[in-house]
């Protein structure tokens, strides 16, 4: 199968599988504030990345490329709802437009629609830096996301069986392009542990993209003759992963993403620590299934939702957000009870004062 029917095969699976909503969201709830002393008016949205400021927390994440005439217009349509809604977008993997020039205008097609947003180029840990100056180049990209999918690859039939010196080479990447760059997980979470090494790293931010969204070890387990269906269910939900992120690696930025749908999620995401939050799967879904036009109607519905909660919550701004006391129960207190994360300093936050 070549990389362009795979690119297709992806985006049927994940319409087809959808996203499991496993993201541990559901175990945290704010704590109302009867007196807020806030203004819808007066919430903003802007949050900064890597020296770049963006109009919202809302990013579309990086979903495809590579496939044709078909991914062409999905990138098209995205592009367009996000010039529309003055936010970010990432394009998939661009290592196909390397290998054969024919698919470089499913990539370039963003830019072309999107000529003065913020568009962000994608390629894999495998990378050599020329790699990564070449997709950087190709879209005229304002950051670049290195995605790590290693349970993907391993459930891909094709996939890569050595990863080895995938650190180093982020670290050469990242000295070399001009841009900041964005380390992100693909559907599986990143811990602790992960963060702290790429703490160390010339890094601007990190992307949880953590279990709950669309499932690529299932979708490679559709594909497969030989499924590992053990991986199906692996992987830090999101809402842990946020967190075990912001502790582990105090000096990035947090990207929170994996099955985020609503603003509600959204918000949540970001209380727990996450200055972005990127979505995918389902703005895919909305457009495949709704339409160009409805999808940038849910976005703005997005934005105007998460101001009437960040305003209930007398949060200004979405460090504000940072502040706000929540509780976490169920599954996710028990996780990162027993990871040593402290889910119980959320719950005696101070929060923010708004009226000062």
């Amino acid at each position: 199968m070549s990389r362009a029917e795979r690119k297709i095969d992806h985006i049927h699976y994940a319409l087809s599988t959808g996203q499991s909503r496993g993201t541990g969201l559901g175990d945290i709830q704010f704590v109302h504030r009867s007196i807020p002393g806030s203004s819808v008016n007066d919430i903003s949205l802007s949050t900064e990345i890597g020296g770049l400021q963006w109009s919202s927390p809302i990013f579309v994440n990086a979903m495809t490329g590579g496939g044709g005439k078909k991914t062409a217009d999905i990138n098209r349509q995205l592009a367009e709802m996000a010039a529309t809604c003055r936010i970010p977008m990432a394009v998939g993997s661009q290592m196909s437009a390397l290998r054969h020039s024919q698919e470089r205008d499913t990539f370039t097609v963003a830019r072309k629609v999107n000529k003065n947003g913020l568009i962000f180029a994608n390629i894999g840990s495998e990378a050599t830096p020329d790699e990564a100056l070449a997709v950087c180049d190709m879209i005229e990209a304002d950051a670049l996301q290195i995605h790590l999918n290693v349970i993907q690859e391993l459930a891909m039939p094709e996939g890569d069986r050595d990863f080895r010196g995938m650190a180093e080479r982020i670290e050469l990447i990242s000295k070399r392009v001009p841009v900041p760059v964005i380390v992100k997980e693909t559907g599986f979470g990143i811990g602790r542990e992960t963060a702290a090494l790429l703490n160390e790293l010339p890094v601007a931010a990190i992307d949880t993209g953590g279990f709950g969204g669309t499932n690529f070890a299932m979708i490679e387990n559709e594909r497969s003759e030989k499924p590992m269906s053990f991986f199906n269910n692996w992987g830090l939900p999101t809402a842990s992963s946020i967190v075990e992120t912001v502790i582990g690696a105090p000096g990035k930025r947090t990207i929170a993403s994996g099955g985020l749908q609503t603003a509600e999620d959204l918000v949540k995401s970001l209380a727990l620590g996450a200055s972005a939050a990127g979505m995918s799967g389902f703005l895919l879904n909305v457009l495949i299934n709704d339409g160009a036009d409805a999808l940038i109607e849910y976005v703005e519905q997005l934005k105007k939702d998460m101001r009437m909660m960040m305003c209930a919550l007398g949060a200004k701004t979405i460090t504000d957000l940072h502040q706000v006391p929540l509780v976490i129960h169920g599954e996710t207190h028990h996780w990162l009870r027993v990871r040593k994360c402290d889910p119980d300093r959320f719950a005696v936050r101070i929060p923010p004062s708004f009226d000062s």
